[in-house]
């Protein structure tokens, strides 16, 4: 009888342990697939500052709507109003894909090449009960 307490309390220790190690993987996988969704939102503001090349230092601009919507057709926006569109759409997917996201986009140079710095920051939850939040981020430079 007391061979098969001590192993019972042998098993519970080790699926105590197994346990842990599942929400340890758990809380990885959700951070690793937050960092994805943030290198391809990278990405594509990457791709849309390469297909509007003309507008240059506009991406600096924080957008307060979205001007190529609605009324305007999209071949009709001015290099300008397209990174404005793309700023501002960019940062309703932000928000949609990552917990608290906000992104950055952040121009140097005079003249070509330019060099754009995109950041991206995000809150995670955190490992610890006492750090409610896990404050993360990711930057991509590009230069065109």
């Amino acid at each position: 009888m007391v061979e098969a307490l001590v192993a019972l309390v042998v098993l519970a220790v080790g699926m105590l342990g197994m346990a842990g190690l599942y929400v340890t993987t758990l809380r990885s996988g959700s951070s690793a697939i937050y960092r994805m969704q943030a290198i391809n939102l990278a990405t594509d503001m990457a791709d849309r500052i390469r297909a509007n090349h003309n507008a240059n230092l506009f991406y600096n601009d924080a957008p307060a709507n979205n001007p190529c919507f609605g009324a305007v057709a999209t071949v009709d926006c001015t290099p300008e109003q397209m990174a404005q569109s793309d700023l501002f759409q960019w940062n309703a997917q932000l928000t949609q894909m990552l917990p608290s996201g906000t992104g950055t986009v952040a121009v140097n140079g005079a003249s070509a090449p330019y060099t754009y710095t995109i950041t991206i920051n995000w809150f995670e939850q955190g490992s610890d009960t006492a750090v409610a939040n896990t404050a993360q981020s990711y930057v991509m430079t590009l230069q065109i």
